[in-house]
């Protein structure tokens, strides 16, 4: 098995096996402030939350190839992700909007608004079954 992590202070997403041995850097150029990080084994994908400059959701192969933004528009301060595996959707919250949104995790489409609040401050999300759980500040 592998374990994924984001690197804050280099701005990079890196890879190891659990024993911390065959440790490489897999994303490293357009990342500015990475958060989060959710990788779905079985379709090979790596997602993660951009919060620097241009904040984004992003996805690439476990590779690191084929890297992709998934969503731009309407998002600040995107923090935790996670995976529907059952459905194929991607959740994340946003710190600044307040708001947990779900997209396809394949094309990306079908976005929609979860759950709003007001000065949230969502930090995490987890997806399990029919059951959304989430924390904030």
């Amino acid at each position: 098995g592998n374990i994924y992590w984001t690197d804050h202070g280099f701005n990079l997403i890196e890879v190891a096996r659990l024993n911390g041995s065959f440790r490489y850097v897999i994303v490293s150029q357009g990342l500015d402030q990475p958060r989060s990080i959710a990788v779905h084994p079985e379709k090979g994908y790596l997602f993660w939350t951009e919060w620097g400059q241009i904040p984004c959701i992003g996805r690439a192969h476990l590779d690191g190839s084929e890297k992709v933004v998934l969503v731009s528009l309407g998002i600040m301060w995107p923090n935790g992700i996670s995976i529907d595996y059952e459905e194929n959707k991607l959740y994340w919250c946003d710190a600044r909007t307040d708001k947990i949104e779900r997209i396809d995790l394949e094309s990306g489409g079908n976005r929609e608004i979860v759950l709003s609040g007001s000065n949230v401050d969502m930090f995490s999300v987890a997806v399990f079954g029919a059951y959304i759980y989430w924390s904030d500040r």
